[in-house]
Order: C-alpha cells, then sequence, then structure tokens
C-alpha cells in the first residue's frame, strides 16, 4: 500500500510524535508497504518520500513551526491517509482524503489543550481557549474513518480504537555498559515543558540529598529548571537515539509527573531497559504503571512521591516482561488491519488485541 503520513510535528524537532512516525514507516516499509510523510518544512533536509510543507516559525511554541499551505496535485497517488495531528498539515491530509474518496486514519497523540497556558501565559484566556478548542477538534476527528488513541480513554467525544504507538523492544532492552555504576542514579527523558511538571523532580532531589538526579531534554522550561535545580542535578541535552538504551537501563529508577502524554512512551521505554518507574496517578499511567513495573503517586504528592521513588528502587521487579504487550509488532499488525479495513463496515477493534493491552484488571496483569 501507499501510506500518507501527514504530520505537524517532525524532525528536526525531537518528540514522541517524530519518534512513533519515525518506527512506524520503518516498520511499514519493512512489511513491503510504501510510506511517505508530509511534514512542515524547518531545518531539515528531505529525504526520499519526504515532502515538506512551506511553514512558518511558532511565535508561540519555540521549536515548532505553523505550515502553510501545499496543493494536493504536490502531492504523491496515496491508497490511504494517516493524519497524525489536527493542525494544518493534518487538515491537509483530511482534504486529500475526502477529495480522492481514500480511506482516512487519525492517531490522537497529544491533548492541545494543554499546551495553551504555556504558549499563551494568561490563565482565563488560555483556560478560555481550551473549551472553545475541543469541542473544534472532536468536530474535526468526524471527518475520518477510523480514530485511534494509545490508550482506552481519549479525551474527545469520538468513537477511537485504542493501539498504542508501540515499543521498538529490540532497541529498548537492558544494556551491558553502566553509565553510573557506583552511584544511585533517578532520572527523566523528554519535553522540558510545563506539561510535564519536571519541577516535581527537583521537589524530590531535595528531599532526597544522598541520590543523584538526571534530567535529560529539551524544551521551553530548561533554563527556569536550570536555575532551580539542586547540586545533586544535572541536566543534559537530548541524548542521541543510540544512547538511550544505555542510559535508561543506567538508571535505578525513571520518574515522570507528566499531565500531557497519551501512552507515556519514554516510561515504557525505561521499563523495557529493565528500569522501574514512578509515575504520577493520572492518565495515561493509571493504565500503564502497576507493581509489575513501578509504582505511582499523587500527582504534586511530594511525599507520595518519595516513598514511590523508594519503593521502585527497594523492590525487584521483572519490568520487560511487564510491557511485552507493547511491543511495535503487536501494533503494526493491527493497524496494517485497520489499513485494510478503514471505510468498510469491517472496522473494529479485535478484542483479543484490546485485551493484551488494557485488560479490565489492568494492574493485576503488571502484577
Amino acid at each position: 500500500m501507499k501510506i500518507g503520513f501527514f504530520t505537524d510535528s517532525y524532525f528536526p524537532e525531537i518528540d514522541g510524535v517524530t519518534y512513533t512516525i519515525k518506527l512506524w514507516r520503518e516498520e511499514l516499509e519493512r512489511e513491503g508497504h510504501e510510506v511517505h510523510v508530509i511534514y512542515p518544512d524547518g531545518d531539515y533536509e528531505p529525504g526520499p518520500r519526504e515532502h515538506p510543507v512551506r511553514s512558518l516559525p511558532n511565535p508561540f511554541y519555540a521549536g515548532y513551526r505553523i505550515p502553510l499551505y501545499r496543493r494536493l496535485s504536490t502531492l504523491p497517488d496515496l491508497d490511504v491517509v494517516h493524519c497524525h495531528g489536527p493542525a494544518p498539515v493534518g487538515r491537509l491530509g483530511a482534504r486529500y482524503a475526502r477529495k480522492r474518496d481514500l480511506p482516512s486514519i487519525y492517531t490522537h497523540h497529544t491533548p492541545l489543550e494543554e499546551y495553551f497556558h504555556q504558549s499563551i501565559g494568561v490563565g482565563p484566556l488560555a483556560t478560555a481557549l481550551a473549551k472553545c478548542y475541543v469541542p473544534l477538534e472532536n468536530a474535526f476527528l468526524r471527518r475520518f474513518d477510523v480514530v485511534t488513541a494509545s490508550t482506552k480513554r481519549i479525551d474527545r467525544n469520538v468513537e477511537h480504537v485504542p493501539l498504542p504507538v508501540g515499543i521498538d523492544m529490540d532497541f529498548f532492552q537492558p544494556a551491558e555498559k553502566d553509565w553510573y555504576p557506583d552511584r544511585t542514579v533517578i532520572g527523566y527523558a523528554g519535553r522540558l515543558s510545563m506539561e510535564k511538571n519536571v519541577e516535581e523532580l527537583l521537589r524530590a532531589a531535595r528531599e532526597l540529598p544522598e541520590y543523584d538526579f538526571v534530567v535529560v531534554g529539551e524544551g521551553p522550561r530548561r533554563e527556569p529548571l536550570e536555575r532551580e535545580a539542586p547540586d545533586n542535578v544535572e541536566l543534559r541535552d537530548f541524548l542521541p537515539r543510540e544512547e538511550l538504551p544505555t542510559f535508561l537501563s543506567s538508571l535505578d529508577t525513571f520518574v515522570t509527573s507528566s499531565t500531557g502524554d497519551t501512552l507515556g512512551l519514554s516510561t515504557l521505554e525505561a521499563n523495557a531497559c529493565g528500569t522501574p518507574v514512578a509515575a504520577a496517578d493520572a492518565a495515561p499511567f493509571d493504565q500503564t504503571i502497576g507493581p509489575g513495573n513501578g509504582e505511582r503517586f499523587a500527582l504534586r504528592d511530594l511525599e507520595a512521591m518519595v516513598e514511590a521513588i523508594e519503593s521502585c528502587l527497594d523492590a525487584d521487579r521483572d519490568t520487560r516482561a511487564a510491557v511485552e504487550r507493547y511491543d511495535i509488532e503487536h501494533t503494526l499488525a493491527h493497524l496494517e488491519y485497520l489499513y485494510e479495513t478503514a471505510g468498510t463496515a469491517a472496522v473494529e477493534t479485535p478484542t483479543p488485541a484490546t485485551d493484551r493491552w488494557f485488560p479490565d484488571d489492568s494492574q493485576r496483569s503488571l502484577d
């Protein structure tokens, strides 16, 4: 099949959407499909089957761009359209599918309303815009034949198929090399933005001066975090992709207080590398983190967060076994099924696949 990924987030920016698209493209092409990526142009040299859309710098969110428009006639002939965002490039994909009467799929990666407070800075205005925005996105998502999301819950009023983005279990596995052999190190890797609440990790570091903390990432909260970090916290830039398994394997615990994740891919990648996760008791971690792969704590409850970290340090867990269900092979098999059936009455979520990822008693399955 000729598949079109329409995305508003792509290289050189590094985030979960970018790497998901890269991984899905590689896996689909390994199966013989032809995947084209349509994305906002920027400081990135397009490769084969990558089609930039003219865009402008985004004054509200550094590092991302505002796409303008590209004529549909300049895009390749496709068999199926798969959109990865509700912004201009995603809407371009929806138009392409409608004009050519093609099957269309949308994957919900990011609750954009979570970013309004950071981008706009005026609390009441951001709240008002968020309330207006969600109904608009609901209407947009209803244009698609299939909507997927990484967990059973999606804060949108649309029918959707639970489809985790998947982990490359062959790439993320325990590494032989240990970067911190003589230290107890608690860490985080990801965007340094408001909804990630990395400041909570700094609070934990002050309460646990006997441990070292390492924060890897970049984003708009980088400078404030550097100013506020206690002496036992090291901030590092994003690591090259090939170094991530070693870093995650070297940690004794991975910690996140994020409220802006749809799956929390970095937490599952840490689990795949053998590292337990202490996560806020919020979506999606209430579905993905349990006794088998870590501990949850009440958001912004410092005492509970410290207890969760200590529990992760003290207990032995087979964290890799707990996240085998999220292997990219399972995701891609189901994704191919959706491509083949999108736009027909046959589309449904096969029960065995859903039960594998999100059984009714999810925490018992993680024991």
